[in-house]
């Protein structure tokens, strides 16, 4: 046993691609309020069939360290943040 405890929130969304975008969007939120957030295990899956789950990150490792933190269906090159946070 790790000692950790995994927290499970059904939140409900019309279909794959908003689902994936709901929980990016929470998971990011969520990681800038605890370092105990872990975004690149965020999966998705249909009520019905939750056994079948869908990645929502990427989570490549990276040359050096770190994870890729971009959408699981990215085409741009690996990065360990997403081009749109970084613009400030």
């Amino acid at each position: 046993m790790t000692g950790r405890w995994v927290i499970h929130l059904p939140v409900t969304a019309p279909d794959l691609h908003r689902a994936r975008i709901f929980a990016r969007t929470a998971a990011r939120l969520l990681a800038q309020l605890s370092a105990r957030v872990e975004p690149g295990g965020v999966t998705v899956s249909e009520e019905d069939q939750q056994c079948v789950r869908h990645w929502v990150f990427c989570d490549r490792p990276l040359p050096g360290a770190g994870r890729c933190a971009l959408p699981v269906d990215h085409t741009s090159p690996c990065a360990r943040r997403a081009p749109w946070l970084t613009r400030r």
